[in-house]
């Protein structure tokens, strides 16, 4: 089994990945950092380039989650898919048998993520394993 994590070095997955590396070591699961590269549109010289691009971005940002990762012992996986996000996440839980897939949010509101399509919302209905969505900020003391 594995704790699969979205990663993309936003607000929310630098509190996804924290929670994710308390996940994976309370359960010694490896983790496997996904970040999902479909370029938008799909031909020509200039998608190419885009393409690049945003997967050069992901390795960068996936270097981060790595090292943080190596810092708390818990070993790691990396993949730069070129999948949209939702489906890369499905497609690696899939591959590496999930035990929880996590994701931090934006904070937007249910319908704003059901209009635009957010990758917390796709995963919450298409998902066969769990989902864990973590808030950019903690909730205030009560």
């Amino acid at each position: 089994m594995s704790v699969v994590l979205g990663y993309d070095e936003s607000p929310g997955a630098e509190r996804a990945l924290s929670v994710a590396l308390e996940v994976a070591t309370a359960f010694g699961e490896p983790l496997v950092l996904v970040y999902g590269a479909a370029a938008p549109g799909s031909t020509g010289e200039e998608y190419r380039a885009h393409r690049e691009a945003v997967r050069q971005a992901g390795r960068s940002a996936l270097a981060h989650a790595v090292e943080e990762a190596d810092a708390a012992g818990v070993p790691s996986t990396v993949e730069v898919v070129d999948e949209r996000p939702a489906q890369a996440l499905l497609d690696a839980a899939e591959r590496h048998g999930a035990r929880v897939i996590i994701v931090g949010s934006w904070g937007d509101s249910p319908m704003r993520g059901a209009l635009l399509g957010s990758t917390p919302h796709k995963l919450l209905h298409l998902s066969p394993v769990p989902v864990l969505c973590v808030p950019t900020e903690s909730p205030p003391p009560r």
